[in-house]
């Protein structure tokens, strides 16, 4: 038998030696870096995100769909460019009983990392994130799906990223897409979705848009189409590292001075969104994929504002985001008073399928930054109070005959929807207090022998102190 979590069989004769691992000093338990663990509170503050922004998707007749953590990796590889490539997580394969077959020398590492390994070696990888696996579902099942075919999808994928305040390594993923339709009322929409979502979480946004048609047309205007990804994964970089560096990046991808100087006259489009797309027109007057992409934006700003979406659209010449596969819309959203990166973004990418040989098939989504969020929510105190609430009622436990009653009535208030526990151990009246006050369940009930025979139980409400006795038959009677 092969154990998959040694990679060894039951034979191999260094496998008592892993066994005798538990004999020698212990070590202090940790996690990776850029991972978490989530205590009950924490992951009750992050269902009520996600349960939020589920119910929208819901509403605007979003189906949800699961892929798994794990893809292939010539699937991953080649889709985020240069730079998202190196954040792929590959998993080396396993039970390799013949160290012949790859190569440990560090050249030989260095090939992992860039791509270069034997499916000896690697040939799979933790999803980058949920659009490249859904484009993959969709080629995969493409003559079964009803067109349009509408997503959401909520499950973590793994960057190797440098952590810090809102970057993880580990994080959850929220998306929402919709393939087969090229009408850009799938981009209203999911703005729309946008501003549901944050109204209902009280957080106020601003949204940014941006079309790659127009970045396309700026590559032409400096240097031609094979300048667009220098170009766009410097400008990406913006708010990070400033107009200067980003001017020193374009320089070292062989752009000249006066093509740089263009992309900072770009850069700094400035006004209403009228005055934005003015500006625009003028400076790609003779590019026509340019003016199909001011054409775009002009279409959402005027009809945001007849769909009544309340949160502001901005124009933003700075919007790149660096992903090769965008090809049209792009948008991020932006808590507004608080120092947080993105907190969802998104954009078009009408080919996205014909990487898997499935071509012509437009598509759109969005992102939420579910971790980010809820960083969000917290610095500005928003999670509601009811959230952070899971057991109502602690029973104690004051001898045998009394908990069996105990047992009884907690049965009669979960029939309610009441969540509560009876304490399984008969202890001190102070260890059973301190449970309910660890757990912050706001009410004890104790029913003692006196209780029993009178068949009444003492309510108590730990923050004020107060306490009731009410009669057994008017329990589920009592407001908790």
């Amino acid at each position: 038998m092969n154990d998959g979590l040694w990679g060894m069989s039951d034979g191999d004769t260094n496998f008592p030696l892993l066994l005798n691992i538990k004999n020698k000093e212990k070590l202090k338990p940790t996690i990776p870096q850029g991972t978490r663990d989530f205590d009950a509170t924490t992951v009750r503050k992050r269902q009520y995100i996600l349960n939020t922004i589920k119910a929208v998707f819901e509403l605007h007749g979003y189906q949800p769909l699961e892929t798994p953590a794990m893809e292939n990796l010539e699937t991953l590889m080649g889709k985020y460019g240069e730079e998202g490539d190196k954040l792929i997580f590959k998993i080396l394969n396993n039970g390799l009983e013949n160290e012949a077959k790859y190569d440990k020398t560090k050249a030989g590492f260095e090939n992992i990392l860039e791509g270069k390994s034997s499916k000896d070696i690697t040939e799979r990888a933790l999803r980058y994130d949920l659009t490249i696996p859904f484009a993959r579902f969709v080629a995969m099942n493409y003559s079964q799906l009803p067109m349009p075919f509408k997503r959401y999808q909520v499950q973590p994928v793994w960057r190797a990223d440098r952590p810090q305040k809102g970057r993880y390594r580990e994080f959850y993923q929220c998306d929402a897409d919709v393939v087969g339709s090229k009408s850009l009322v799938n981009e209203l929409e999911l703005v729309n979705i946008y501003t549901i979502v944050f109204k209902q979480l009280q957080v106020p946004v601003e949204i940014r848009i941006n079309n790659r048609k127009v970045l396309a047309a700026l590559a032409e205007l400096c240097g031609g189409a094979e300048m667009m990804t220098a170009i766009t994964i410097a400008i990406d970089k913006l708010d990070k590292i400033g107009i200067e560096k980003v001017k020193e990046e374009l320089l070292s991808k062989g752009l000249q001075d006066h093509q740089i100087k263009i992309i900072e006259q770009f850069l700094n489009i400035s006004g209403t969104n009228e005055e934005k797309l003015t500006k625009l027109r003028e400076l790609l007057s003779d590019i026509q994929i340019g003016l199909e992409g001011v054409d775009e934006l002009a279409f959402l700003i005027s009809h945001s504002k007849n769909s009544n979406i309340q949160s502001p659209i901005i124009i933003d010449s700075t919007l790149a985001r660096g992903l090769n596969y965008y090809t049209g819309t792009i948008l991020e959203v932006k808590a507004i008073g608080v120092k947080m990166g993105s907190i969802g973004g998104g954009g078009r990418y009408d080919d996205l399928t014909g990487l898997f040989g499935v071509p012509n098939v437009p598509g759109v989504g969005i992102s939420f930054g579910v971790d980010r969020i809820y960083d969000v929510l917290e610095e500005l105190q928003l999670f509601p109070q009811e959230v952070q609430t899971g057991t109502r009622v602690l029973f104690f436990n004051l001898g045998e005959n009394e908990t069996l009653k105990a047992l009884e009535l907690a049965q009669l208030l979960r029939s309610q929807n009441i969540n509560c526990e009876v304490f399984p151990d008969t202890v001190k009246f102070d260890k059973q207090f301190k449970y309910a006050e660890k757990k912050a369940i706001p009410y004890v009930a104790i029913l003692g022998s006196k209780e029993l025979e009178q068949e009444v139980i003492n309510i108590k409400k730990l923050d004020t102190g107060r306490q009731e006795t009410v009669p057994f038959h008017q329990l589920s009677n009592f407001s908790f």
